[in-house]
């Protein structure tokens, strides 16, 4: 165990939460396309609009939340989304049960928990600098990047684990859990916000502060790049990952454990993206060390179409992993970079307005994958949506952050220059997830 993890008991039950959250996320991930697929026999495109329905709801309500956040204390906020979401979850399979399961019943539920996401994923963003010291938040960033890919890796392999030996509808269950004891760690923690976090403001004021931060990435150069770059390359993510499941099934024809297996094992990328980021940002910078993993693993993505069966799933294994590596090891420096270089009373509005631009494709992006794989089949399909995830990182090749070594340190103040200087990179600097 880590030195903060031992020592930070606030620290370690929010990094407990979290992974809780995650593994449970990831067996929903693949045993709610599985329960579409092999219990109510549901067409590719009815299981690319599950997985849209999950994140439609950044779309239509991720603005507005942002605002709310920065005017209530984060930790309600979260506590309340963490039992939502284990009450849908544990209803899921008590409708099948009483013989009520259907295609819509799924669509209502990814709907409301996918609700209950933005609101814990935009608070958790806020939350965790003031957790966590600033001396600390770069290895904080890592760690909860690091403990969620891990967690993701289990929660895959045990979906489809689960749906092998006992239904894909017993998954739900897990994930009630899971969520169950999400809600227990983060009423464990002892840490109070101060009265500043709960300022409350004029309800009129609520469309000027979502405007503030829709204006905070649209006037900076590096927050405008990493919004659009993160756009598109969801649409991209999105448009394979939520018919993967059907493609391996179908197409590929392997058996529900042994999709979960392979989804596991690719993401053992994740892993060691956390892991390697922070090195290699020292070595060659935060910035050159982003369009490495953003632009130059994620191409390996082009393997994943090649896949077929017996010793044709290392195409897939060996894609996925480096995509997973890619993402999380970019996601681990932007966030370091994002928290750093934000306003800390913007955070919540920052955090939501991205939020609703990079996350409102990932609705789009699952109904493409879904209509593409109708349209002109699953291979194909993954074809276009994968070549995607490469092309999107060329919004960062064409930007600022090509011609600089390290992402901006601090925000500079109106009409300045900004400080360029390595982040998010050791124990005494700043940033986290």
């Amino acid at each position: 165990m880590s030195q903060l993890l031992r020592r930070h008991p606030d620290f370690r039950l929010l990094w407990c939460g979290e992974i809780a959250g995650k593994f449970g996320a990831s067996v929903t991930g693949v045993a709610m396309p599985l329960i579409a697929v092999s219990e109510l026999r549901a067409s590719t495109f009815d299981v690319g609009l599950l997985t849209a329905a999950a994140w439609a709801p950044w779309l239509l309500i991720g603005l507005p939340v942002g605002a709310w956040v920065d005017r209530l204390p984060r930790r309600p906020i979260m506590l309340t989304a963490a039992a939502v979401s284990l009450v849908v979850f544990a209803c899921v399979p008590v409708a099948a049960s009483c013989g009520w399961l259907s295609t819509g019943l799924l669509l209502v539920a990814a709907l409301v928990t996918g609700t209950a996401a933005v609101f814990f994923q935009t608070a958790y963003s806020a939350y965790l600098p003031s957790v966590v010291a600033p001396a600390d938040q770069a290895e904080g960033n890592a760690k909860l990047q690091g403990g969620a890919s891990a967690a993701q890796i289990a929660g895959q392999g045990s979906g489809g684990l689960v749906a092998q030996l006992a239904g894909a509808v017993n998954g739900m269950y897990v994930n009630a859990a899971t969520f169950l004891l999400s809600l227990l760690c983060l009423a464990g923690i002892r840490y109070r916000e101060p009265p500043t976090a709960r300022a409350v403001r004029r309800p009129n004021a609520l469309l000027g502060e979502v405007g503030e931060g829709l204006r905070l990435i649209g006037a900076d150069p590096w927050f405008r790049t990493l919004a659009l770059f993160a756009a598109a390359s969801n649409l991209a993510l999105m448009g394979y990952q939520s018919i993967r499941v059907v493609f391996l099934v179908r197409s590929v024809g392997l058996a529900s454990g042994v999709v979960g297996a392979l989804i596991a094992v690719a993401s053992t990328g994740g892993v060691a993206g956390a892991f390697v980021a922070r090195r290699v940002a020292d070595r060659i910078g935060t910035a050159r060390a982003t369009l490495l993993f953003e632009l130059g693993l994620t191409t390996f993505a082009l393997l994943i179409p090649l896949t077929f069966g017996g010793a044709g799933t290392v195409a897939f294994v060996v894609g996925g992993f480096c995509v997973s590596a890619g993402v999380v090891a970019g996601n681990v420096i932007k966030a370091g970079f994002q928290q750093r270089y934000c306003p800390p009373e913007l955070l919540g509005r920052l955090t939501a307005s991205t939020a609703f631009l990079s996350y409102g494709t990932i609705p789009l992006g699952a109904l493409l994958g879904g209509a593409l794989g109708t349209g002109v089949g699953l291979r194909a399909a993954m074809w276009i949506t994968t070549a995607g995830i490469p092309l999107a990182a060329l919004v960062l090749f064409f930007s600022p952050v090509r011609r600089v070594r390290d992402l901006p340190g601090s925000r500079p103040a109106r009409g300045g220059p900004a400080r360029c200087e390595t982040v998010a990179t050791g124990r005494g600097s700043a940033g986290a997830a």
